[in-house]
């Protein structure tokens, strides 16, 4: 049987450090997690926001499990660094990426043509859809395959009663592996009514092709052992979106526990049958 194991990248702030630190907490399977620096300032705020201070064997548990290597998604030569650390620490024929968490962004918006900066949206390029697509590039090749065996049922695979999310209720991580890449409801170009946001929108709709194109190659590759879909997790409070927080009424404002919570909960209810979509927060299409 083989052996499970989740990736996060990146994991230093946001959405990504909120999810790693909630899947510290809510399962207890191996995480490897990814920052450009401070590698171990991140992996001891990883393990402080996912444990209690009181508890120490839970601290030392949990930093046993978490591995954080470096990666820029600008790199390339980073990134296939770190996929070489993570067959190193999950051999490909004893273990299998089941959860992957392609997180990387960045937002220069432009509300005229005339405000579009060639290095700003090149940036975005590199970093939105380039980035990702390195990722799948360098870390596609440790999903499982079509022969993988995933019949692995023990606590680290579904959870346990007590492996629980914020919410009090447990997550149970799918039977099949999913690669998930974060984008954008902009990037749709069938639901674009606003325009604007040149660079930002291209590059999302770039994540949500690249991401159908991977889907394609899994289900040749893996079959229904893996998919990938693309996520829209609305507008959350990061630093991403803090320019436009007093434009974003209250209620759709998400915290990044918040939108953490309902990114699994979309996670946990695809099924094979979905896959190579965008799904949002709610668990609705985002249309192409």
């Amino acid at each position: 049987m083989s052996k499970p194991w989740i990736f996060v990248s990146p994991s230093s702030r946001g959405i990504g450090h909120a999810l790693t630190a909630h899947l510290l907490r809510s399962t207890t399977l191996p995480i490897l997690a990814t920052a450009r620096s401070d590698l171990a300032g991140v992996k001891e705020s990883l393990v402080a926001a996912s444990t209690t201070s009181a508890n120490r064997k839970s601290c030392e548990d949990t930093a046993s499990r978490l591995h954080v290597t470096y990666l820029d998604v600008t790199d390339e030569s980073s990134v296939r660094a770190a996929s070489e650390k993570a067959a190193e620490l999950f051999p490909p024929s004893s273990h299998h990426l089941r959860l992957a968490f392609a997180l990387p962004g960045i937002l220069h918006p432009e509300k005229q043509p005339r405000r579009i900066d060639y290095d700003a949206a090149l940036e975005t390029f590199k970093i939105n859809t380039l980035g990702p697509l390195m990722l799948m590039k360098w870390f596609g090749e440790l999903l499982p395959r079509k022969g993988t065996d995933m019949s692995y049922v023990k606590a680290q695979a579904r959870g346990g009663d007590s492996d629980t999310d914020t919410s009090g209720e447990p997550f149970r991580v799918p039977s099949h592996a999913t690669w998930l890449t974060n984008s954008a409801r902009v990037g749709s170009t069938g639901d674009n009514r606003l325009g604007g946001w040149y660079s930002y929108r291209a590059s999302k709709a770039g994540v949500n092709s690249i991401t159908k194109t991977f889907d394609l190659h899994l289900r040749t590759r893996s079959a229904e052992n893996a998919m990938a879909v693309a996520y829209h997790p609305g507008t959350v409070k990061t630093g991403l979106s803090s320019e436009f927080w007093e434009t974003v009424a209250e209620d759709k404002l998400f915290s990044p526990e918040f939108a953490v919570r309902k990114m699994l909960e979309v996670v946990a209810s695809r099924t094979v049958l979905d896959r190579g979509r965008c799904w949002d927060w709610k668990g609705e299409e985002v249309p192409p």
